[in-house]
């Protein structure tokens, strides 16, 4: 595996948001392709595609943002690194029930969207483990350096964890008769960020003619549950953003309307990242 993420800074860091897409990697490795039962296409459709060019505005703004080149159908970023899956790893004893593992969705992933396998059998301990020294903890050193860096220059660190969900993701979870949600944002009810934040970020979603609901059906996973310590003023918000708003998700290309939600979002995106400057008075120094 090469190059496993990037970091894209401003000229000048201003701000204590920091943006990070961990499901947006697209970067296939001809070994991998070839170790897959999937097609190429079919392979994709776990990506949070074109999220990191939809908030790709975060750095014309002030923030930095940290995107993952490997894709989660190799490697699940926003998982535990030892939540892995007797059903696709050898040598895995029973775990105790964990719904991620159980659904075929842990760090190692045995399913893409659909219930569609990765893999026609398991892999070694060794290989999985391999994927996690060389994949899993470089992105996680270079998540916690750029926290850390921000908290210690502000006083404060938000992370906005960002990803993409299905269309169809939301069905079953509006109240009847109302529309659903166009964003679904997650602070773990509260655990994960403070209450200030949240409502900033969710007004900056609003503002923009976007329906937004909280923490139903997606409340946060792994990275909003290790870095979201909002009495240490270290906050996460983790955003879900309808594809159907951006992308065709049958062909998992851009459509006719890419370039005007990325406008519509780069005004979001400065709305969020003033929230990282208004109860900072060394910001601006």
């Amino acid at each position: 595996m090469s190059q496993v993420y990037q970091i894209h800074r401003p000229e000048r860091q201003d701000t204590a948001v920091v943006f990070a897409s961990p499901h947006s990697g697209r970067a296939y490795s001809v070994a991998f392709l070839a170790q897959t039962i999937l097609s190429r296409d079919a392979i994709r459709s776990s990506e949070d595609a074109f999220v990191d060019q939809v908030f790709g505005a975060a750095v014309q703004h002030g923030a930095p943002l940290l995107v993952a080149d490997v894709p989660r159908a190799y490697l699940d970023l926003n998982r535990a690194p030892d939540e892995f899956d007797p059903a696709v790893i050898e040598g895995i004893a029973r775990v105790p029930h964990n719904p991620r593992i159980s659904s075929g969705l842990g760090v190692i992933p045995r399913v893409v969207s659909g219930g569609r396998l990765i893999y026609r059998g398991k892999m070694a301990l060794a290989e999985a483990e391999a994927r996690i020294a060389q994949v899993w903890h470089p992105y996680h050193r270079a998540l916690r350096q750029l926290l850390d860096e921000t908290h210690a220059q502000f006083g404060e660190a938000v992370l906005i964890d960002c990803h993409s969900m299905p269309h169809e993701a939301i069905d079953g979870h509006g109240r009847p008769g109302q529309p659903k949600p166009d964003v679904v944002l997650g602070d773990r009810f509260g655990a994960a960020a403070g209450r200030h934040v949240m409502d900033g970020v969710e007004a900056a979603f609003q503002r923009a003619g976007l329906r937004v609901a909280r923490n139903t059906p997606f409340a946060g996973a792994f990275i909003a549950q290790s870095y979201g310590r909002p009495s240490a003023r270290r906050h996460v918000i983790q955003v879900e953003i309808d594809r159907g708003l951006y992308m065709d998700e049958a062909t998992i290309s851009p459509h006719s309307g890419f370039d005007d939600f990325k406008a519509l979002m780069a005004g979001v995106i400065g709305e969020i990242v003033g929230i990282g400057r208004a109860s900072l008075p060394l910001a601006a120094e």
